[in-house]
């Protein structure tokens, strides 16, 4: 069965007022991530993948040799990103839940320096990439910057929370300013109650 691309779980200008424009959204979600879903399709098509699960497409690809199989891992994993990212996000005030808050204090000494970790993260992506709160093997909560699509599931690791630091993200709102940005995401527009959900899952 093919992927079909998820609707948003919010209108497109309902993050405007957080700093997320309609504008982005119609280019990022409605072309990008629907150009990953069309073209993970076309390239799974008659393959080993063809009904296997995004997440085992994504593992079984990684590191792949062929290019064929950089294809399909490429867009797959794109495709998943894209998939939690609008999740991790929300138009309405979201407090961080007390659990979380205090996973956060005890891993990185406070919820400001996990911020400041993130935002690092995220601004030193050298290129295109993500910024990543995760659930390590050893049950601590890192953050972590990956290249391109390269994402938490390829070494074993729980996403709690993602930033898309692609230019595509972020250029209509903010042209070049990358740290601004990433600042925004987290002061506004994340939502800590799905960032919290994920946690009590892992």
């Amino acid at each position: 069965m093919a992927f079909s691309l998820p609707d948003l779980p919010y209108a497109h200008d309902a993050l405007a007022s957080k700093g997320m424009s309609a504008e982005t959204l119609e280019y990022h979600h409605d072309l990008h991530h629907k150009a990953y879903v069309d073209n993970g399709n076309k390239l799974i098509a008659g393959t080993e993948w063809e009904g296997k699960s995004l997440e085992d497409i994504i593992i079984g690809t990684y590191n792949a040799t062929s290019v064929a199989q950089n294809g399909i891992f490429n867009n797959i994993s794109q495709l998943w990103n894209h998939n939690q990212f609008w999740e991790m996000m929300g138009p309405g005030a979201s407090s961080m839940p007390g659990d979380l808050e205090r996973e956060l204090v005890a891993s990185f000494g406070s919820v400001q320096k996990f911020k400041d970790d993130f935002s690092a993260a995220g601004a030193g992506q050298f290129g295109s990439g993500w910024a990543w709160l995760v659930k390590d093997k050893d049950g601590g909560l890192k953050v972590t910057k990956t290249e391109n699509g390269v994402n938490p599931l390829c070494f074993g690791q729980t996403a709690l929370l993602g930033c898309d630091v692609w230019e595509h993200s972020y250029y209509i709102d903010f042209r070049n300013k990358r740290p601004a940005y990433l600042t925004n995401f987290l002061d506004n527009l994340v939502n800590w109650e799905n960032v919290a959900a994920r946690l009590a899952n892992a």
